[in-house]
């Protein structure tokens, strides 16, 4: 004689019903049991062999809420090629966007489809966007005979009629590639979702058509009119499985990167280090000027950084006497032993305000401050900003671990030994190797790469000993090493990761799986 609680036997009921196979969803829509309930029915039901449970993972389409917008009312493309139709086939592109309704960050999409779909061509010196011939020929756009439905929109009407999200495998291969493409422009997301079914054994089938299966009533709460009348002592109490498998619980921690910098801070600190503080938002004059780099430099191109657009300018007037030695440095070397850039040195420049762009401008600031040391230790981790291509090993935001150390008697050897050191115990390094560069505020100077057994060799940044054109301006006259590293990238090479962007990604599976240490 099989027992089965009450919700048990309505899982078994369920699935008898409707083919013998459902998945957990479907059975919650049936039976009218919360998804707890279903799954801790099941997983008991599964020990008696009643029935199976399978996982299957699957990969869902699924509409954003600008792919629902898009099903609803049009791709951007052929809102405004339909309106410059309507316009009499040729018009001017704003009064096309305006006859469309588009709203601005939707122009240059749909511009630039319409121009990829060959619907129109268009002149960038008048602004007119000229629909083709054949395009308005046949039963003309209104009849939606000439402009051919793509496949895109296919998908997007599909997508529309059930549901907004249906299982990728499930598409045929022209909507496969489709939903790929939709993807890139943001209209459709495709995420992995594990979807369980639960399937009757022939052991299920025969306790329900047989008898055999006993519907006991059970109490899973003793309430308070239960013992004051006494009655729990006739009642039947749920049986609790203390072996049956629960839900994950992911406990919170701190995340690995920001567990990783705190690490790399405090191996610095126990080595003497002193932690430099600065601002995101920098003035030319510490980010470019005392680093002797000359103010027509392409560093300083809109390519390169980025400018505050408002304020347009910082107020150094506290270091006119800094100013004045860097200006004099800059047009014929000032006191520093060189010929300097035999330029018009501009203070308008020297305050346009910019994101900085690397952290070596902290070291200027401290290096010309009055509580400098000597001898002395400094490094800190900035947050820097320039307009870099987004790739594996790159972002247009990224952390940096700026160094300096201060004093007598250094030379180019203690650089690399310090650099060495990073690597290997920061990075897990396990070669380091060096070559000659060049920047404009270090001479000699060298880059640093390094490489792990099973990852390859990766390249951090650069470092050097601070020319005279730097340090005499700051007031310094001993030998200053310093070194500029991408600390994103010592963290991908000791945590394995390919792909810096991971590193700030929401990827939950991720995060869960790192270990505390």
């Amino acid at each position: 004689m099989v027992e089965l609680r009450v919700q048990e036997h309505q899982v078994l009921l369920g699935l008898d019903a409707n083919g013998g196979k459902l998945s957990v969803e479907q059975l919650m829509a049936i039976s009218n049991l919360p998804d707890a309930a279903v799954m801790r029915s099941a997983l008991t039901l599964q020990e008696k062999a009643l029935l199976s449970i399978h996982a299957v993972t699957q990969n869902i389409v699924r509409l954003t809420d600008e792919g629902k917008m898009c099903s609803q009312k049009g791709l951007p493309e052929r809102r405004l090629v339909l309106a410059v139709v309507e316009l009499g086939g040729s018009a001017d592109l704003g009064v096309a966007v305006e006859k469309a309704g588009l709203q601005p960050e939707f122009v240059q999409i749909a511009l630039g489809w319409v121009l990829r779909k060959k619907w129109a061509s268009y002149s960038g010196q008048s602004n007119v966007l000229k629909v083709f011939d054949d395009v308005i020929g046949g039963d003309g756009l209104g009849g939606g005979g000439a402009v051919v439905v793509g496949c895109d929109e296919e998908l997007l009407r599909f997508l529309g009629g059930c549901g907004g999200q249906v299982v990728f495998d499930e598409l045929s291969e022209g909507f496969r590639v489709e939903a790929e493409q939709l993807k890139k422009r943001k209209l459709v997301s495709i995420e992995v979702r594990t979807s369980r079914f639960l399937e009757i054994t022939e052991e299920g089938r025969v306790a329900l058509l047989d008898g055999r299966a006993v519907v006991e009533s059970e109490v899973t709460q003793l309430s308070p009119e239960l013992i004051v009348s006494g009655k729990w002592r006739g009642v039947r109490l749920q049986k609790y499985n203390i072996e049956a498998p629960v839900a994950n619980v992911w406990p919170g921690k701190k995340h690995p990167y920001l567990r990783f910098l705190d690490g790399v801070r405090e191996k610095l600190v126990n080595l003497g280090f002193q932690e430099m503080s600065g601002y995101s938002v920098e003035t030319s004059l510490f980010n470019f000027d005392a680093l002797n780099i000359p103010q027509d430099h392409p560093a300083r191109e809109l390519s390169d950084i980025y400018y505050v657009k408002e304020p347009l300018v910082g107020d150094v007037s506290r270091y006119s006497a800094f100013v004045e030695r860097v200006r004099d440095t800059h047009e014929f070397g000032g006191q520093s032993g060189s010929l300097g850039w035999g330029y018009r040195y501009s203070l308008d420049v020297a305050m346009r305000l910019i994101l900085r762009g690397h952290g070596t401008c902290l070291s200027a600031r401290v290096l010309g401050s009055e509580g400098l040391e000597v001898p002395g230790k400094y490094f800190s981790i900035a947050r820097v900003y320039r307009p870099e291509v987004v790739d594996r090993t790159h972002l247009s935001e990224f952390n940096q671990i700026e160094g300096i150390i201060v004093g007598l008697d250094l030379n180019l050897r203690d650089l690399l030994g310090v650099l060495g050191r990073f690597a290997m115990e920061i990075a897990g390094a396990s070669r380091v190797r060096f070559r000659p560069d060049y920047f404009p505020f270090t001479e000699p100077s060298v880059e640093l790469s390094a490489y792990k057994d099973g990852y390859g060799w990766i390249e951090f940044g650069g470092s050097g000993i601070f020319r005279p054109e730097v340090t005499q301006p700051l007031g310094v006259d001993v030998p200053v090493i310093a070194w500029g590293l991408g600390v994103d990238r010592l963290f991908m090479m000791h945590s394995g990761l390919e792909d810096i962007r991971a590193i700030f990604s929401s990827d939950l599976d991720w995060l869960r799986k790192e270990q505390v240490v």
